[in-house]
């Protein structure tokens, strides 16, 4: 089926267009996101801590799409941040149709207690909020028999190596969650789809634009455009699990038969 038809059924059967919310949402990935959705006809609710670029990436959705866009400035890596969407959510009657928890960090640093507070905010961010959010939000759509729920793990999952230390331990949590709670949700008529990237070029790994620009000509970096279009793709037909590019079939298994004195070495000369 594709996203017309799709829209189209879903209209016919709920009188509404769908909403989404997406965290993360005024940059990168979640830009992405936004942005597709916006061309379907999916009205939007984008929750994000740049509070500078909420209001301009809002107004280019409208003007450009014709929808409706709400904005929420919001920190998500805090043990209330769930409720408080919910909260707001409720107080503007808005009814969330589709959940994507993509909001994430990364950071790339031998673990110690110096970085601990970053450590933290991240294992918030990637697997306490996206938790709550999918409970709560997901409770309200199994209540009407019906929704879609994205959840973006990595490729990094597979890849518990030093450095990414705590960010590939929750992009295995939220592998782990979002494939066991496809079954839960399933019964209910609500999607829970897992997405697991490769490299994206995105500014979420920090690197210089020459170097992302050149990773994707070579194959070796995908877009976010080429990874949001099969993630949705995913969404609609309501798939467990979507692993796009080649990188995550060969490249787990390849570093999982490195020995470990190479990895050892290899992390004393990059780190």
């Amino acid at each position: 089926m594709n996203e017309e038809k799709w829209l189209q059924r879903f209209v016919e059967s709920h009188g509404h267009p769908p909403c989404a919310l997406i965290t993360g949402g005024s940059s990168g990935m979640g830009l992405e996101y936004a942005k597709q959705l916006a061309k379907m006809g999916c009205n939007l609710l984008l929750v994000s801590n740049q509070e500078q670029e909420l209001p301009k990436v809002a107004e280019e959705l409208k003007s450009q799409c014709g929808i409706l866009v709400m904005t929420r400035f919001q920190d998500l890596a805090t043990e209330t941040a769930a409720d408080e969407l919910l909260a707001y959510c409720q107080s503007e009657n808005l009814q969330i149709d589709i959940l994507i928890n993509n909001a994430g960090m990364f950071f790339f640093e031998e673990l110690t207690r110096e970085n601990e507070g970053k450590a933290l905010t991240m294992m918030r961010l990637h697997t306490f909020t996206p938790t709550r959010l999918c409970i709560l939000f997901g409770e309200e759509m199994k209540k009407r028999g019906y929704g879609y729920i994205i959840n973006m793990s990595s490729m990094a999952a597979k890849l518990p190596c030093p450095g990414i230390t705590v960010y590939s331990a929750t992009k295995a949590y939220l592998k782990s969650f979002g494939k066991s709670l496809f079954f839960e949700m399933r019964p209910y008529g609500v999607g829970v789809t897992t997405v697991c990237p490769a490299a994206i070029a995105t500014p979420l790994y920090k690197l210089k634009p020459s170097l992302l620009q050149f990773g994707v000509k070579i194959g070796v970096i995908g877009t976010a455009q080429w990874l949001v279009r099969k993630a949705l793709k995913g969404m609609i037909r309501k798939k467990r699990v979507v692993r796009p590019g080649f990188m995550n079939v060969y490249l787990p298994p390849l570093i999982a038969i490195l020995p470990k004195a190479l990895v050892s070495k290899l992390w004393q000369k990059f780190k």
